[in-house]
């Protein structure tokens, strides 16, 4: 075993599963380890903390983490004062378990206190292993919401901003009311206030964060309701949000997710359509296209709805870009069923999707329907059958692009060939271009779209119509 060297800085890694919410939850969790002093490195080899932010959607999480954990176990032999988090989802469900299983976890923290990852760090270096899980948020303590808390990001040209936690919704499927709680929205002038200093900062893209985006402000306007405020309107805000957030001089883009269809309504169409930052891209989760599947999910919507929210939404946005998820085998899917998803699938034309296996989480409705359980040869069979038809409405959409000039915000080199760049466009779509000379990620540029295939557009650079603002980060060497 080795000892560090205590006049250089302590070091750390946070490794992240799962959605954007906990991608954002990391970049706080970073903020707070290097406000109390601590490094980023890249390597578990170099550091004295590694932070796993945890996520439970999947069935196979517990195994990956577990599995990650072992092999910090011996990492953590190798030198004194090495330190082993356990936050997320994952660590708000299973509690105990994890300290049961991997005694060597020195802290472990839930959803709902991020805000103290890096106290709890600092306190078990002195008094030993923490376990810190919180019921529910607190919701007079505004450091609750990620985007209140100092923050490392990954890109200096976007961010994420949380408008609200947890759900309201009681899907079959879903562990996130679990572990996330109930929905709390964040006061709307403290959204716009950050906004606001990020594009300041030379953010120019925002992308708004929520389990249930478009249901944000509901419960605000609940408690004004209650304190006496009789004006106070029993409906969403996010529409009004859209269009603030949308208005901040600045600011070229705004994105969000996710919104939930039974939420959807015209006023959030128009005020896409109307507010220029917005981008023209909806992620508009279907999960099943059978009405009789998705009343079994408690998903509150039909088939026929969906699409018809769907007509509206093309109507009102022009260039609309549309993408949503889907479940493939859920307890009681019948091929009647199926054919009813790939029917829906193929009239709402996506132009891309993310589809799952059903994987039953501990905890959800959907894991004790085990006597319904769909064969998982026919699940892949159908999984399958999907994935065609998904494909085929995204090729198709792609290839009507091509002879487009697209505005693209550049993201920096291509992964699959270094010496061209990857940008995306409004409608969140990846175009890959060569460029004569480097190009900063976060610059803006016209290119035309000379090719297409299912996931991807390729172009030609035309023009860069605006410089990344934002200022270089530099590299500080750990010693």
């Amino acid at each position: 075993m080795t000892t560090s060297d205590d006049s250089s800085p302590r070091r750390y890694v946070v490794r992240t599963f799962g959605c954007q919410m906990n991608e954002h939850d990391s970049e706080r969790i970073a903020g707070l380890l290097e406000a109390d002093g601590l490094v980023a490195v890249d390597d578990e080899a170099d550091a004295d903390v590694v932070v796993l932010n945890t996520c439970c959607i999947r069935e196979n999480a517990d195994n990956r983490l577990y599995g990650t954990l072992g092999h910090l176990k011996t990492w953590k032999a190798a030198r004194d004062g090495r330190q082993v988090v356990v936050a997320g989802c994952l660590a708000q469900k299973d509690r105990t378990i994890v300290r049961e299983r991997a005694p060597h976890v020195d802290v472990v923290l839930g959803t709902h206190n991020v805000h103290r990852a890096a106290e709890l760090v600092a306190r078990a270096a002195v008094d030993g292993p923490v376990t810190e899980i919180l019921e529910a948020a607190v919701i007079d303590d505004h450091a609750m919401f990620p985007s209140a808390l100092p923050a490392r990001r990954e890109t200096d040209w976007a961010a994420w901003v949380t408008i609200q936690i947890g759900c309201d919704n009681n899907c079959a499927f879903c562990i996130v009311p679990a572990v996330r709680g109930e929905e709390i929205s964040r006061p709307f002038d403290e959204i716009t206030a950050e906004v606001e200093s990020l594009v300041a900062s030379g953010v120019s893209e925002v992308t708004l964060l929520g389990q249930n985006v478009n249901s944000y402000g509901r419960d605000l306007q609940r408690a004004a309701r209650h304190a006496g405020d009789e004006t106070a309107r029993l409906r969403p805000l996010f529409a009004d949000l859209l269009v603030a957030v949308g208005s901040v001089p600045g600011l070229r883009r705004v994105r969000f997710t996710s919104p939930h269809p039974k939420d959807m309504r015209p006023e959030t169409f128009e005020a896409m359509a109307s507010t220029e930052a917005v981008c023209e891209h909806l992620h508009y989760p279907l999960q099943a296209g059978s009405d009789r599947v998705l009343a079994l999910m408690h998903r509150g919507y039909s088939a026929q709805r969906y699409l018809e929210r769907l007509a509206e939404a093309r109507a009102a946005i022009a260039d609309l870009a549309v993408s949503t998820d889907i479940i493939v085998g859920f307890p009681g899917e019948t091929d009647a069923d199926f054919a009813q998803t790939l029917e829906v699938a193929a009239a709402a034309e996506y132009d891309y999707a993310y589809t799952f296996v059903f994987s039953p989480r501990p905890g959800t409705e959907a894991a004790d329907m085990v006597e319904h359980f769909v064969d998982p040869a026919v699940v892949s069979e159908r999984y399958d059958r999907l994935r065609v038809v998904i494909e085929r409405s995204s090729a198709q959409r792609n290839l009507a692009r091509v002879g487009r000039v697209e505005e693209v915000i550049i993201e920096g080199p291509s992964r699959k060939d270094p010496k061209r760049l990857t940008g995306r466009t409004r409608q969140n779509k990846l175009v890959h271009f060569a460029a004569s000379t480097p190009l900063r990620a976060g610059s803006y540029a016209l290119v035309e779209v000379t090719g297409a295939a299912a996931h991807h557009l390729e172009g030609e650079l035309r023009e860069v119509i605006a410089d990344a603002r934002h200022r270089t980060r530099i590299a500080v060497s750990a010693g």
